[in-house]
């Protein structure tokens, strides 16, 4: 495997684990972040990354950094939309803003860049050409407390099974990756806000979110990272607009 591969929020969790795997397998990889001193810590820590500070949520943004990267690096082979946040609460509290920065982090950014880099750097229309995007079980099966987080992330499943298709003749393939929960930053957060909805501890809100997972545990990014690594290889070229979970057997379909 070679070439230039895009991670958009790879400075942790999933989106740190996708670079350091897609390096490994003998790519250039890139990755972008919105906190300028988690980027530096990233690049610091691995030989060979390059990053750029980029808030995916900003349209002129988004255009400039992948007409950057084309300039700097060349074309791009393969693209991982990661960059996401949580969010929920009761569905009477949720105001507008929180509302739509879940949508436009979630989900339109993964829009926005997908069709930068499609307009700017077309040879990724191709046989090895490669986008995957980071969804989740919660797009499929929902989040209770969860409605913005699970409709984005309903969002990037139909947004994927659509571009697949309309971009099948090409070969490129387009797929999603949908991790149930993974021990990151974000899951550790999330599982605070359930405990102070529900007026328990963390450890009892972990349990509970354990005991729905038939292997018992929490996938490891560098478990969601092996999906995404297989599927920017050779070995999937027939994979596509498919909807994959990673996540221990929380979600059956």
């Amino acid at each position: 495997m070679g070439g230039l591969a895009l991670v958009t929020g790879g400075t942790s969790g999933i989106g740190y684990s996708c670079a350091l795997q897609l390096q490994n397998a003998g790519f250039d990889v890139v990755v972008t972040g919105r906190d300028e001193s988690k980027l530096d810590r990233a690049i610091a820590s691995e030989p060979g990354l390059t990053g750029y500070v980029n808030d995916v949520r900003d349209r002129a943004a988004v255009h400039d950094l992948v007409t950057t990267i084309v300039t700097d690096h060349g074309p791009i082979e393969v693209l991982v939309n990661n960059a996401g946040r949580g969010g929920g609460g009761p569905i009477t509290t949720i105001t507008d803003e929180l509302w739509l920065d879940v949508i436009n982090t979630d989900l339109s950014s993964v829009f926005w860049v997908t069709r930068s880099v499609l307009a700017q750097s077309p040879s990724i229309q191709s046989t090895t050409g490669r986008i995957i995007n980071i969804a989740s079980t919660g797009g499929k099966q929902g989040v209770p407390f969860g409605t913005p987080y699970s409709a984005a992330k309903a969002g990037v499943i139909g947004f994927t099974k659509a571009l697949a298709k309309e971009l099948a003749p090409s070969g490129v393939t387009v797929n999603a990756v949908c991790p149930g929960y993974v021990e990151t930053p974000m899951a550790v957060s999330i599982r605070e806000s359930y405990a102070e909805m529900q007026g328990v501890p963390e450890h009892q809100v972990l349990k509970e979110f354990e005991s729905k997972i038939p292997l018992g545990r929490y996938s490891t990014p560098d478990e969601v990272a092996a999906m995404v690594t297989y599927l920017a290889g050779p070995s999937a070229a027939s994979i596509t607009a498919q909807a994959i979970n990673v996540c221990g057997g929380l979600g059956i379909y």
